[in-house]
């Protein structure tokens, strides 16, 4: 990958367009070893072989080239061998991510993968993708990861910011520790819908006030 990273960001997965992608090239190198075997390698028949290897060999370059890579931050879709493409999903952007499969893509194990980020953004579409469901599964555990670990920040700044926060408990006993706790959960529970804003503040005051 020539993405540098970010600070804190880890590689989480690294994934290529299917090897199917490589069939044409590979027959195009055999075709060229036939050809020099038929001409003959004294006879300049050498010249379709070294022409079809190092067709072979450019094609195998941009395949490796062409990936996906999904980090704890985002998403990149990089490409280009001399040259440079790559565009990124922020994971806090992603909305929905889907993949479909035809039959061969079944069969062969590739097929479409969809990101659908925020409006302004719109569709990102990732084709002959090798293993989608991995590609996807790992984006979506990623997304989850990246929201937990912001609701946690969050609440932590709201506890800190109250004068409860955990590294605090040296100083202030193990109940503020114990408070700060259930803010945060409070917190995750209010902003994952499952508490509305009225039952939030309202365990909020039930829990500051004993």
């Amino acid at each position: 990958m020539r993405t540098p990273l970010q600070k804190d960001e880890t590689i989480l997965l690294i994934n290529y367009t299917s090897w199917v992608k490589l069939v044409m090239p590979v027959i195009i190198v055999l075709i060229g070893f036939v050809a020099a075997w038929l001409i003959g390698f004294g006879n300049y028949g050498w010249i379709a072989a070294v022409a079809g290897l190092i067709y072979g060999f450019i094609k195998y370059l941009e395949w490796k080239c062409d990936i996906w890579v999904v980090t704890n931050f985002r998403v990149i879709d990089e490409s280009g061998l001399l040259s440079h493409h790559a565009k990124e999903s922020p994971l806090e952007k992603i909305n929905n991510v889907s993949y479909d499969q035809s039959l061969w893509g079944r069969i062969l194990n590739f097929g479409h993968v969809e990101i659908q980020t925020a409006a302004e953004i719109g569709a990102t579409d990732y084709y002959d993708v090798h293993k989608p469901k991995r590609l996807k599964d790992t984006i979506t555990l990623a997304q989850a990861e990246y929201k937990n670990i912001q609701l946690t920040n969050q609440a932590k700044q709201m506890a800190t910011a109250m004068g409860l926060h955990p590294n605090t408990a040296a100083h202030s006993g193990s109940s503020s520790t114990s408070i700060a706790t259930e803010l945060e959960k409070l917190f995750r529970l209010k902003e994952q819908g499952v508490l509305t804003e009225e039952e939030y503040n309202r365990a909020k005051e039930k829990l500051l006030n004993g």
